[in-house]
């Protein structure tokens, strides 16, 4: 019983201590791959696809000023207010749920927790996973800034089939770079962030160019996101 006591405090330092250097460090150097990335990888392997992992990082300075107001629009609207989490969304997303369990479920992720899975953790939607979400989003709301939480969100995420990122996705789809993307291209790039592989910013439909035109009506009340 003593020695399984000590293994069990020396994994939980290690695991403390290795994550919150990770943090730290990455608060610093670019994150070049990501888990996910692996996955899709491999998945395209086992299912006998053509290899692609197409990701070009790059810092804000190079980013449309446009494209952090598109996702907060789309995606978290108080993210520069919250801490990580936004109670209110959670508590709404979860009445709607428990109201209609016939409609498809409404999530509540904050752009801080969508940087905390795609950057250290997988896919998925079990309680264990959760649980490191929970504790790797509160890590990165503490040691990094809100435009570091950007910076990575914006370079990490999923935003095509083996496309991953701003600049990436600016190049696939608009033959252009993160920079020079106009506020209605980066509309359509935040559009499509609930299933990016289902819905294309290259081809879009017509309940993608609807999403587009409520996205660009709602950046009118974004403020300009600060560097």
């Amino acid at each position: 019983m003593k020695t399984l006591r000590k293994i069990i405090r020396w994994f939980l330092a290690i695991f403390f201590a290795s994550t919150i250097l990770s943090v730290v460090a990455y608060r610093f150097i670019p994150v070049w791959f990501t888990p996910l990335m692996f996955i899709r990888c491999t998945q395209q392997l086992s299912e006998g696809k053509e290899l692609k992992l197409s990701h070009h990082w790059v810092s804000m300075d190079y980013i449309s000023p446009s494209m952090p107001v598109a996702v907060i629009a789309s995606e978290d609207a108080n993210f520069l207010k919250h801490h990580g989490f936004d109670y209110k969304a959670i508590e709404h997303a979860a009445k709607r749920n428990l109201e209609h369990p016939e409609k498809k479920k409404l999530g509540a992720s904050t752009i801080s927790q969508q940087t905390a899975k795609n950057v250290f953790l997988w896919p998925g939607r079990s309680w264990v996973r959760k649980g490191f979400e929970v504790y790797f989003t509160t890590l990165i709301e503490l040691l990094w800034s809100k435009q570091r939480i950007m910076e990575v969100y914006l370079n990490s995420i999923e935003m095509g089939d083996g496309i991953y990122g701003v600049d990436a996705v600016a190049a696939e789809h608009f033959q252009t770079d993160a920079k020079h993307l106009s506020r209605e291209q980066c509309a359509l790039i935040a559009a499509t962030l609930p299933n990016p592989r289902k819905f294309s910013s290259k081809h879009p439909s017509d309940y993608m160019l609807k999403r587009q035109s409520r996205i660009l009506k709602e950046m009118k009340f974004v403020p300009a996101f600060p560097k």
